[in-house]
């Protein structure tokens, strides 16, 4: 209990003032947490205050069409968090009517809510007593207690979900939750804490062992996989180019991109002119080709990093390229094209035009 109450103290002191704390709108805590997933609190608050904006409502957001969704989404990354945030709120609207699940079970059954994001609903908006456990969670406590288990092991996940229950204040677990989560965030953090202001130094096993820097622990990373992508950028005389929408389970789904020769290693033009994919676009003849970054463009995900490479290429006319270029930015898109698009803005690309 003593655990709680310094926290709480703490917190209540020094929390950030956030606009998802000035309610318990289950809707707005939801949003805030599906945001806030794998995303940091400066990075996030911008596009929480734009989908409440937006979707003031969760029939707002269940009425809207997904393409929008996506393109306010756009620069988050993880998409899948957008698109089972659309699904939840049709259910929600759909099944429930418009309630919202109002308990931790129920709040399991949203499409992308788990044990963490159910547990915070369910103790900010409803009172109920059960222990969120996410990065910083992990951090305060593996420190604190000195568990040397690790958090992404089967064995951590029970044993850290099981001790933060244990821990918990059953009278306030709203304050409890969001106070331990603001000490990871500030206090506890990452790199370099301040265990000198800390309200909880002279009881914290990690910093009498001298084992700050070692905990949490983690299983060894999950191999990362490069892929090769060649982005063919068309460019007609009546400014126009080849979208398309990104189908299929794997990342980006559906989202839009250029056309897309995937190769196994780094390939120069001639391998580009040669490749099956890019004679079925296009007739040689009326090309004219040119690799627009010098230098591979790498793009880490979780598991893969994504080596890009944009080509150029203009020709006359294309019986694929029906998207204007003036209406290419009302599309959603992963950052990296969408990256790639503003600066193609600031070349010359529609000034002169010779193939």
């Amino acid at each position: 209990m003593k655990f709680s109450k310094t926290l709480v103290t703490w917190y209540l002191q020094n929390k950030r003032d956030l606009p998802w704390r000035n309610t318990i709108n289950p809707y707005f805590i939801w949003l805030s947490e599906i945001i806030l997933q794998q995303t940091r609190v400066d990075q996030g608050l911008a596009y929480y205050l734009t989908f409440i904006k937006n979707f003031p409502t969760v029939f707002d957001l269940a009425y809207a069409d997904e393409e929008k969704v996506l393109k306010l989404w756009q620069g988050l990354g993880y998409y899948s968090r957008a698109r089972n945030l659309h699904t939840s709120a049709k259910y929600i609207v759909g099944e429930l009517k418009g309630v919202f699940p109002s308990d931790y079970k129920s709040l399991l059954k949203l499409k992308g809510v788990g044990d963490y994001t159910a547990s915070a609903i369910a103790s900010i908006c409803f009172n109920e007593p059960t222990a969120v456990v996410d990065g910083n969670v992990y951090r305060v406590l593996a420190r604190y207690f000195g568990i040397s288990t690790p958090i992404n092991s089967t064995a951590g996940i029970k044993e850290f979900k099981k001790l933060a229950q244990e821990l918990i204040d059953v009278l306030n677990p709203a304050n409890h939750n969001q106070a331990i989560m603001e000490f990871g965030a500030r206090m506890c953090k990452p790199q370099n804490p301040d265990c000198t202001i800390c309200p909880l130094n002279d009881s914290c096993v990690a910093l009498q062992k001298n084992a700050i820097k070692k905990l949490p622990l983690k299983d060894k990373k999950v191999k990362v996989r490069n892929r090769y992508f060649n982005y063919l950028v068309v460019v007609t005389a009546n400014k126009k180019t080849i979208l398309r929408k990104r189908e299929g389970k794997g990342i980006w789904q559906n989202l839009y991109e250029f056309p897309l020769i995937e190769s196994i290693a780094n390939i120069d033009e001639t391998d580009l002119v040669n490749h099956a994919e890019f004679n079925e676009l296009f007739q040689k003849s009326d090309l004219y080709i040119k690799r627009f970054n010098q230098q591979l463009i790498i793009h880490k995900l979780s598991h893969q990093h994504i080596k890009t490479q944009f080509w150029i290429v203009k020709t006359n006319s294309n019986n694929l390229a029906k998207t204007k270029w003036s209406t290419i930015e009302n599309f959603p898109v992963p950052i990296l094209i969408h990256n790639f698009i503003e600066d193609l803005k600031r070349t010359e690309i529609f000034s002169t035009f010779e193939v």
